[in-house]
């Protein structure tokens, strides 16, 4: 059988195949000396907003822990609601005050989809079973989507690294990582329910006109960004979404197949 040999620019171009978003000039490096946050230099700034995050998320991961201690009942289940609301809030002040800390806007948005979950963008969706909100009208929902789509489009403009080769702190990378994911997953869980028959609500934003393989592919770009930053699920993810890389994917690797055995890719 004939010995497998590839040479770095054919490596390339699989990688870019596997992942459409791969640019080897865009390659980021993690450098612990950087800000934290690149718009808030202050260290001790920083080091209060970051602390007032973390009570926030502390609060959450306390009633996530009553969630899965007591026994579910519509009054148990309305007061965790409300207080996940009530952290929701206390995000919105600190996002008021300091409204270019991304982190904010990120953590506001994975507390807002663990009440709503990622259907917020479709008209008379059903309700994902992880989401505490059993019943959402759309009204609600279209807020919310404002509100999410509006955290995570800000935190990604603050935190994305200009020119080549850019410089991250790790905190900024992981952050602009958890943004573009999480925009990822709404957009996904999007595409899938239009695939249902579901459409999408009228939002003002540039997303309402897009058909359900527009969806699916930003799903996939935004994936891949994710992987770029730090995120390998995200970048696996990325292939998986997309639907011209799973059909070029497909075709190379019967054209290597065919080319060098059967025992390709094994």
């Amino acid at each position: 059988m004939a010995s497998l040999s590839l040479s770095r620019r054919d490596m390339n171009v699989l990688g870019k195949i596997q992942d459409p978003e791969s640019d080897p000039s865009m390659m980021v490096y993690v450098d612990s000396e950087l800000p934290k946050d690149p718009h808030i230099r202050d260290l001790e700034l920083y080091g209060k907003l970051a602390q007032e995050e973390r009570d926030i998320i502390m609060s959450i991961q306390k009633l996530e822990t009553q969630n899965v201690q007591q026994k579910s009942t519509p009054e148990s289940n309305a007061d965790i609601i409300e207080r996940y609301r009530d952290c929701v809030a206390r995000f919105g002040e600190l996002i008021e005050q300091h409204p270019h800390y991304a982190s904010a806007r990120n953590n506001r948005t994975q507390a807002l989809r663990r009440l709503s979950g990622d259907s917020m963008l479709v008209a008379q969706a059903p309700q994902p079973p992880q989401a505490l909100l059993r019943e959402v009208g759309d009204a609600q929902r279209l807020e919310m989507a404002r509100t999410v789509l509006g955290d995570l489009d800000q935190a990604i403009i603050l935190l994305t690294p200009a020119g080549r080769y850019p410089r991250m702190s790790p905190q900024a990378a992981r952050t602009l990582s958890l943004a573009h994911t999480q925009r990822a997953a709404i957009y996904l869980a999007t595409s899938k329910l239009m695939e249902l028959g579901f459409v999408p609500m009228p939002t003002g934003r540039w997303e309402e006109n897009w058909s359900k393989i527009k969806f699916e592919e930003n799903a996939s770009r935004d994936f891949a960004m994710g992987g770029r930053y730090g995120n390998e699920i995200a970048k696996g993810l990325a292939v998986s979404t997309n639907p011209t890389a799973k059909l070029c994917g497909q075709m190379v690797r019967g054209a290597m197949k065919k080319e060098y055995g059967p025992d390709f890719g094994a």
